[in-house]
């Protein structure tokens, strides 16, 4: 059970402060992004009119996601398409990546998803000022009441505990679960089912979440 809590990390002094990392983390991340670019460019040198293997299994993820975005903010503004349809791909492979044995999936660090919750609402909130102008978007937290302002603004920055800890938790929660179990049957029996439903399952439902809820608090703050 050593396993549960264990973080491989190091740790490095940076202008008179401990700077600790997860290596686990950071390595993990780093495979991913790689493999997402090696395969963006084999897509991009072997797209062609007629599609292949490959383009046949990612344009309907790519079209559905177009369609989506375009649905939830009403327009035919493609702005934010990447950052929702890359947001989900990446989430999804790193929430998966735990079913390679030796493998760590990086969602399971609460840095990780706290990370890109708090890059959904910049990017929310600068859309928003970019959008509305820095006074209406101001004016909107006075809303009903400017007394009310304080509870408006602890609403906001909730969304990045909630969207960041729902994720964590699903992720940790299952890799426990599968842990806990493979010690109880000693490690002789480890039911396939629970990586199935935990890494393939569960991780593609928390992934798609993520990116929708980024994607619903943009088009809260860009509609006017």
């Amino acid at each position: 059970m050593e396993e549960i809590g264990k973080i491989v990390k190091i740790t490095f002094h940076l202008f008179g402060y401990n700077i600790t990392v997860n290596t686990e983390t950071i390595i993990m991340s780093w495979i991913i992004m790689a493999f997402l670019m090696i395969l963006s460019l084999i897509l991009y040198k072997k797209a062609s009119l007629i599609p292949n293997t490959l383009q046949t299994i990612i344009e309907p993820l790519i079209e559905g996601f177009d369609k989506l975005v375009k649905d939830t903010l009403e327009t035919d503004d493609r702005k934010y398409y990447a950052l929702i349809t890359a947001l989900f791909i990446f989430l999804f492979l790193c929430n998966i990546i735990g079913i390679i044995p030796g493998c760590e999936e990086p969602t399971k660090d609460l840095n990780t998803p706290l990370g890109y919750g708090i890059m959904g609402f910049v990017i929310a909130h600068y859309s928003g000022i970019k959008v509305k102008g820095l006074k209406k978007y101001l004016s909107e937290y006075l809303q009903p009441f400017f007394i009310m302002a304080p509870l408006n603004l602890i609403g906001e920055l909730a969304k990045i505990v909630s969207i960041s800890f729902r994720l964590f938790g699903n992720i940790m929660g299952g890799s426990i679960i599968i842990i806990v179990v493979s010690h109880l049957v000693h490690n002789l029996v480890l039911p396939p089912f629970l990586y199935a439903f935990f890494g393939l399952f569960d991780g593609t439902i928390q992934a798609f979440v993520f990116a929708m809820l980024t994607l619903v608090y943009i088009t809260l703050q860009v509609k006017e």
